[in-house]
């Protein structure tokens, strides 16, 4: 093989050995389960925002930005459910750059796994501990998941990992919300496979175990755009896309269908403020047409500190070093606006 075996990481046991869930936080993440999955179900007609910075670069903005986040949740906890994004490893479109928290504890540091796995632990154990927010994070690597899964209350299967199958039979073994996204090309029968596979139990492999998964009934559709063969961005959000989507759900004949709208990506272009028009629209469209509202369980929104991104040795403290977000202002003003109009 041509690669080197640098040093072996401990096991995720290991790990949540070290670092464990006390009692308190355990319940408290029992009790955003339990408000989550009840939007999924049904159960609530509260809207659900995954909100929060592009990648978790900074353990001390990451905190800030949470701490804020969690005294507006409380000011529209009667309409809105949030699940702040704490993404801490990205994927990278040519497999160069920042890959997040995991690989670079500090990004303008050498990748360290080890300090990595230990750094995304304890970032998502403050922020149960003391904001109270059980996060979201992206299922990038199916291997890593254990390191966090009894922190985790969402995870997100991205574009370029939904068409693969450990994906799939892993979050078929989940027992939280899974939501994955259409694939870069925008097919939606692709997307749709993948929620039928996420649904269903499976015998497979999965670390070193022939293991078999009971389904998760909670795995949805996020649509986040998507890339023509130009490479034009191109969005999916409009109400004949939900519409379309509605229908093949009909089709499918899946459990709880449901789908999270992704405003920033190719929905977007990468223009973060469109997130403000993006949201609206989808918010319209659901008061149009009610059905539509059965199935628009929420919103994903890329948010920060500050506007916009910069570079990995940028220095602004709280602004994006992967994809640009809105900062601040704008989430809270964009936050309340949601809420009056639910």
């Amino acid at each position: 093989m041509n690669m080197e075996f640098t040093r072996k990481l401990p096991i995720p046991k290991e790990i949540k050995e070290r670092y464990p869930v006390t009692p308190e936080m355990a319940a408290q993440k029992q009790k955003n389960d339990e408000a989550i999955q009840a939007i999924f179900r049904g159960e609530s007609n509260k809207l659900l925002l995954v909100i929060g910075p592009c990648s978790a670069d900074n353990e001390a903005a990451v905190l800030d930005y949470m701490d804020r986040l969690r005294r507006l949740q409380d000011e529209v906890a009667d309409k809105i459910v949030m699940v702040p994004r704490l993404y801490t490893n990205k994927p990278r479109t040519t497999g160069e750059g920042y890959k997040g928290m995991l690989h670079q504890p500090n990004p303008n540091e050498r990748p360290d796994l080890l300090k990595g796995v230990v750094a995304i632990r304890k970032l998502h154990m403050r922020a149960l501990a003391e904001t109270g927010f059980s996060c979201a994070d992206e299922m990038l690597y199916p291997d890593n998941h254990r390191y966090l899964s009894d922190l985790l209350s969402y995870v997100a299967v991205g574009a370029r990992s939904v068409e693969n199958q450990q994906h799939r039979l892993t979050a078929s073994g989940l027992d939280i919300p899974v939501g994955m996204k259409n694939p870069t090309s925008g097919n939606i029968p692709v997307l749709m496979n993948s929620l039928v596979a996420a649904q269903h139990s499976h015998t497979f492999l999965y670390r070193g175990w022939e293991v078999t998964s009971k389904g998760n009934p909670l795995a949805h559709a996020i649509l986040r755009g998507y890339v023509n063969k130009h490479g034009q961005s191109l969005p999916n959000y409009h109400y004949e896309d939900l519409l379309y989507l509605y229908e093949e759900y009909q089709k499918a004949g899946l459990q709880n269908p449901g789908v999270v709208v992704d405003a920033n990506h190719a929905n977007s272009g990468k223009h973060p403020f469109e997130q403000i028009r993006i949201t609206k629209e989808v918010l319209h469209s659901c008061r149009y047409n009610p059905t539509l509202r059965g199935i628009v369980k929420g919103v994903m929104i890329e948010s920060y500190l500050e506007d916009g991104c910069q570079p990995v040795d940028g220095g602004v403290y709280g602004k994006s070093i992967t994809d640009p977000c809105i900062g601040w202002e704008k989430t809270e003003a964009l936050v309340r606006e949601i809420a009056e109009t639910l």
